[in-house]
């Protein structure tokens, strides 16, 4: 059967359609999206602007008439912490239900981090033991260990890519008193949230998921997307770590020459590396398995769980 969850995140709305059934590995059919960037568009009260809103309620509405064109059988939307945390959040939910039809529920931060570590356990498999996920957002960072399915811990910390980078790394590019706050407190914020990860045991696998940690690889040399899911991708602690200055000193425009960097990621990459890179420090994470899946198959996978239990 078919499929479909829209995720409506802090940088990009996203419908992902897949072909799917309980046991079987979901294979992806249609794919949409648009960068909305949310979280650059709350005013001074905290809330989604008019503009945005209705941007969004488009989107819905499209998504909408796909899933139904296609074929869909069962649609599944969500959103992350921009509309989470915005102070007409659930105005903005009420407003996409009455004017398109679509449900959108709301996934907290621990939501995210269990659903992610969902995805990178089907997709690597019993085999790989304990695995440790880092997965950057848009606007959070989400950590989860476990053995199992569902983690034995899962944090979420407000340490998105494009969070750090609004509001810690003006300029372009920054200056190196503001890089070097950011750091600080990117690190200190990790730190607060580290006991219950590390209490839990080292793992047998690191893991690193999302579009930052996807870029991040492919600037130090992993292959390009087109060259498949199959292909193994990782990234280096030491490699990044040498990374980072060099991206404090380039301006958004040198880093959207860099391999794989869009115009749209190349401002926040900065903010990305300084949070990947300090999670990995922190956790002792020498290298990063990247895996392909993420959130949305987290979501569609968790869907056809429900539904066998039906």
């Amino acid at each position: 059967m078919r499929l479909g969850v829209i995720d409506i995140g802090s940088n990009t709305v996203h419908m992902l359609v897949v072909d799917a059934h309980w046991g079987g590995r979901p294979l992806p059919a249609i794919s949409h999206k648009v960068e909305l960037r949310i979280s650059e568009h709350i005013d001074d009260a905290g809330h989604v602007d008019a503009p945005t809103v209705q941007a969004l309620e488009r989107f819905c509405a499209e998504c909408l008439q796909m899933a139904e064109d296609e074929g869909v059988e069962r649609l599944t939307g969500f959103v992350t912490s921009a509309i989470r945390e915005a102070g007409n959040g659930d105005e903005v939910l009420e407003m996409v239900r009455r004017s398109t039809g679509a449900e959108l529920q709301v996934l907290s931060g621990e939501d995210e981090a269990r659903m992610t570590f969902l995805a990178v356990r089907r997709w690597f498999g019993w085999s790989s033991g304990r695995v440790t996920m880092i997965d950057i957002g848009g606007g959070s960072l989400e950590i989860a260990t476990g053995l199992d399915e569902d983690p034995d811990v899962a944090r979420s910390f407000e340490l998105g890519a494009g969070r750090v980078t609004r509001n810690l790394l003006q300029g372009d590019p920054p200056l190196e008193a503001q890089v070097r706050e950011a750091r600080k407190h990117v690190r200190a914020t990790i730190a607060r949230g580290l006991r219950d990860i590390a209490k839990a045991g080292e793992p047998d696998l690191a893991v690193g998921t999302s579009k930052t940690m996807r870029s991040l690889a492919r600037v130090l040399g992993a292959a390009p997307s087109s060259e498949g899911l199959q292909v193994r991708r990782h990234l280096e602690h030491d490699a990044l770590a040498e990374l980072v200055p060099r991206l404090a000193r380039m301006t958004v425009a040198q880093r959207r020459e860099l391999p794989g960097i869009s115009a749209g990621r190349a401002q926040q990459l900065l903010g990305g590396a300084l949070v990947a890179e300090s999670a990995m420090h922190l956790l002792g994470i020498e290298r990063l398995e990247i895996c392909p899946w993420a959130l949305r198959e987290g979501v569609i996978l968790n869907e056809l769980d429900l539904m066998r239990m039906e």
